[in-house]
């Protein structure tokens, strides 16, 4: 026999199709799974579209289709991997903030009434990092605790599902959420990223919303490596030539003298590590072993490195005799977003770099910075769309083998 809740979901699907194909599209790629002995609502993990069948039932084919949206921008904006250090549900409160704007502004299906959804359109054109961010400011602003705001602000429409986050009892201790593997996840993200290609193609021009097209716009045109614009940068600052008057030290083991780099002057640089979203300790560690590689060509530089969120932490300095303990310098940080410490920092400590390299997830909570006071570098994570109001940015992704390190 059929199952009319099956077939209600069917019937939302193939409205979606008809009314808003890209979504309609992405829609039908995802396997329907009745998730009722542990989802209140509805969940995604990219793959599947969990349900609970009393809550499909109360809504009508519209506000399925409202679901159904709901659910594939998750996926698609990858709330599944962004979370970082931050509070796990303000995260998805901020995030259904930002989720429910663009559905409403798109007008997909009709908004769901039947659960006080998060939704203000003050959040307009905001990520959900930066709504984040002003969540935060404004429960610090009026002495609030989280749970204090939290309570105040509305509901999340599902539950999220995230890396390595699974497993956790349903509401009847019967069923679990799904569990899933750093591993599995990349292998769903490339496969979202592939069904949002294949499903914009098939909408057809001005079908689909603009952030999405974006998104998708940043996915097929081709990237300059972050590497090669870092070291480029680095390069920039001085005219160098190589010289036997100077030989090189790293040699002198080999039994053979090789020139050394011959510098107008000392290269020297300041690197801030934003450890407030989504860069991890690998990432940090990656981006400083990159650092090191470059300065090695060279036989006089100064670094001056420090993290922050919003304060500064583990401000330290490595010079052509110190540079090898670079890599072993440890990160520290992991509270909210302020751009403007490392500027106000700076001046402070009297820091006069002739290049000065931020590694960021891209979401300042204000300001990027003081663009009169030194050459600035944003290599960015997990925000393709950052582009900084000065200086360069360039998105930063690790390769294959780190991936999957």
């Amino acid at each position: 026999m059929s199952d009319p809740i099956v077939e209600k979901l069917t019937t939302a699907r193939v409205g979606l199709l008809l009314k808003a194909p890209f979504f309609g599209n992405m829609a039908t790629r995802m396997k329907l799974e009745d998730a009722s002995d542990w989802c209140p609502t509805a969940a995604t993990d990219g793959r599947g579209f969990y349900y609970n069948r009393e809550f499909v039932d109360k809504l009508s084919v519209k506000k399925l289709e409202f679901l159904f949206a709901h659910e594939i921008c998750h996926a698609i904006f990858d709330h599944m991997d962004r979370r970082g250090s931050r509070d796990p549900q303000l995260s998805n409160i901020a995030m259904d903030y930002a989720v429910n704007q663009i559905l409403i502004d798109e007008r997909i299906g009709e908004k769901i009434t039947e659960v006080d959804i998060c939704h203000d359109p003050k959040y307009r054109g905001m990520a959900w990092e930066e709504i984040y961010e002003q969540l935060f400011a404004e429960a610090e602003a009026n002495a609030k605790t989280l749970e204090e705001l939290m309570e105040e602000l509305g509901d999340v429409l599902d539950e999220h599902i995230e890396a390595e986050g699974g497993g956790d009892d349903g509401e009847d201790g019967q069923g679990k959420k799904p569990s899933i593997s750093k591993k599995e996840l990349q292998e769903i993200k490339d496969e979202i990223k592939e069904a949002m290609i294949q499903s914009a193609q098939a909408a057809g021009a001005g079908k689909v919303p603009g952030q999405i097209q974006r998104m998708i716009r940043d996915m097929t045109e081709p990237k300059m490596d972050w590497r090669e614009v870092l070291r480029m940068n680095i390069q920039s600052i001085i005219r160098n030539d190589y010289s036997f008057v100077r030989p090189n030290r790293k040699s002198w083991h080999s039994g053979a003298i090789l020139p050394g780099m011959k510098n107008d002057e000392t290269i020297d640089v300041a690197i801030a590590v934003d450890m407030s979203g989504s860069i991890s300790d690998a990432d940090a560690t990656t981006f400083l072993s990159e650092v090191k590689g470059i300065m090695d060509q060279y036989e006089d530089y100064k670094i001056s490195i420090w993290c922050f969120d919003t304060e500064i932490y583990n401000f330290q300095e490595f010079t052509q005799d110190d540079g090898d303990s670079l890599l072993s310098y440890e990160p520290m940080g992991g509270g909210g977003t302020d751009f403007m410490v490392n500027w106000t920092f700076m001046k402070e400590q009297d820091i006069q770099p002739k290049k000065f390299i931020m590694f960021t997830d891209g979401y300042p909570w204000d300001s990027w910075g003081d663009e009169d006071y030194c050459d600035t570098l944003f290599i960015v994570k997990g925000n393709e769309r950052a582009e900084a109001p000065f200086g360069q940015t360039v998105i930063y992704e690790r390769d294959v083998e780190a991936k999957a390190a």
